[in-house]
C-alpha cells in the first residue's frame, strides 16, 4: 500500500510552487519516494525526525536550503505542517513552534 501527501493548506503548496526550480524539484522527488516507500524508510540526508512526532524533508541545492516540516497523521498519510527556506544555520523557533501547534491541531482530528 502506498503513502499520501498531503498540505496541512494551500498556502503551504503555493509556497513550495514558488521555490527555486531546482528545489521545488528535490521536494517532489523525496515526496514522490515518501509515497512510494515510506518515510522510515527513507531517513538521512532527505528526512530527518525531530522529535514528538515530527520530521522534516531536508532540501538542499546549488540554490540553498529548504525545510518542510511534516507528521504522519495516522496509518499511511503524510501532511505537511509548514516550509521555510533556511537563511541561518538552526531552524528558526518561531517554524517549530507553528508545526509543533499544527501538529497538535491534526492529530487532534484523528
Amino acid at each position: 500500500m502506498s503513502w499520501i501527501v498531503e498540505f496541512y493548506n494551500s498556502k503551504i503548496m503555493d509556497a513550495i510552487d514558488s521555490w527555486p526550480l531546482r528545489m521545488r524539484a528535490k521536494f517532489l522527488w523525496i515526496t514522490e519516494i515518501i509515497e512510494r516507500f515510506g518515510p522510515n524508510e527513507i531517513g538521512m540526508p532527505h528526512i530527518k525526525s525531530l522529535g514528538k512526532g515530527l520530521f522534516e524533508i531536508r532540501v538542499k541545492s546549488d540554490e540553498g536550503i529548504a525545510r518542510a516540516m511534516f507528521c504522519i497523521k495516522h496509518k499511511q498519510v503524510v501532511i505537511v505542517l509548514n516550509e521555510f527556506i533556511k537563511k541561518t544555520q538552526k531552524t528558526p523557533l518561531k517554524e517549530m513552534e507553528l508545526a509543533l501547534r499544527r501538529m497538535k491541531e491534526v492529530k487532534g482530528n484523528d
